[in-house]
């Protein structure tokens, strides 16, 4: 089964386009993370399991479907929380969690600074979201972590991945879907894709010139 799912939709690449142009400040950078953010709820959540339930339309009575177990949403800071509010616009049933982890260049690994899930978070789906999956490195350590705590599914979703990321990840972890709009070129020496859209973090919070 294939794991790395590409959406090609022309809005997706029209609004991605914008996302990487070096002239899109951040306030508009913002924006259209949350945008693409909540249009990719679709296909993150395609799976997830209905169950039936009695309602009242203005005419009669009739059964319509809801979801039966609402997914966790969990951010990988900083960049992750640009996706966050499009994806709980979207879903708004679901709940929420945070995860800080970097990988530091001095030690060669990652560092974790937070983490907080739902109490409730054991066998519930889980959304992790990161605008970019660039080495993997810090995606790994996150599900790690997610799996300590006996999460059920996870599908990652991001903006632009790698081939070497992705490769590392499903070495890791072979059961995680990842979900992305374009699968890039290159990693330059530092680690960044290319051609990219630059520090996603940065552009959000305009934390760089």
């Amino acid at each position: 089964m294939e794991k790395l799912t590409i959406i090609s939709h022309p809005v997706l690449q029209h609004k991605l386009t914008l996302l990487r142009s070096k002239e899109t400040k951040s306030c508009e950078f913002r924006r259209l993370l949350n945008e693409i953010s909540g249009l990719l709820a679709y296909e993150s959540t395609k799976e997830l399991a209905l169950k039936r339930v009695d309602i009242e339309t203005p005419l009669e009575k009739m059964q319509g479907e809801e979801v039966a177990h609402a997914p966790i949403i969990v951010s990988i800071m900083r960049a992750g929380n640009g996706m966050l509010d499009g994806l709980l616009n979207m879903l708004p049933f679901a709940s929420a969690g945070h995860i800080g982890i970097y990988r530091d260049k001095f030690i060669q690994n990652t560092v974790e600074y937070y983490f907080r899930l739902p109490k409730d978070s054991a066998g519930k789906e889980v959304i992790l979201a990161d605008p970019l999956l660039a080495t993997g490195d810090t995606a790994i350590a996150c599900i790690d972590r997610l799996k300590q705590y006996g999460v059920g599914k996870i599908t990652m979703i991001c903006i632009l991945v790698s081939q070497e990321g992705v490769d590392k990840l499903l070495q890791f972890h072979p059961d995680v879907n990842i979900i992305a709009i374009s699968k890039e070129r290159d990693l330059n020496g530092d680690g960044h894709l290319l051609p990219g859209l630059g520090d996603a973090g940065d552009r959000l919070y305009k934390t760089t010139d």
